[in-house]
């Protein structure tokens, strides 16, 4: 599976499973060393909107959907309207 597609099934698999309540995906390259070597490429972001609850069920999730050996999975602190927020929490508490 391509990345594009490989990263388009986990975020169905996020939102699914009410793991995240939308998810975001970019074209982007990348540079980085991996085994010793610089490796320009191309990848997908995905960022989503969740809970911190949650995050631990992501990281399996995307370990185990993801053909990366590791996958970056972090987190940044999420804050916007009550409304957007309380659907983010009602997407996710299913």
């Amino acid at each position: 599976m391509r990345i594009p597609e490989e990263t388009a099934t986990i975020a169905d698999a996020l939102v699914e499973a009410h793991l995240v309540a939308c998810a975001h995906l970019v074209s982007i390259s990348s540079v980085y060393e991996w085994n010793d070597t610089v490796e320009p490429d191309d990848e997908v972001l995905l960022t989503a909107a969740t809970r911190m609850d949650c995050f631990e069920s992501i990281v399996v999730t995307v370990h185990s959907l993801h053909s990366y050996e590791l996958p970056a999975v972090t987190t940044v602190a999420l804050d916007g309207s009550s409304d957007y927020l309380a659907w983010i929490d009602g997407q996710t508490r299913r």
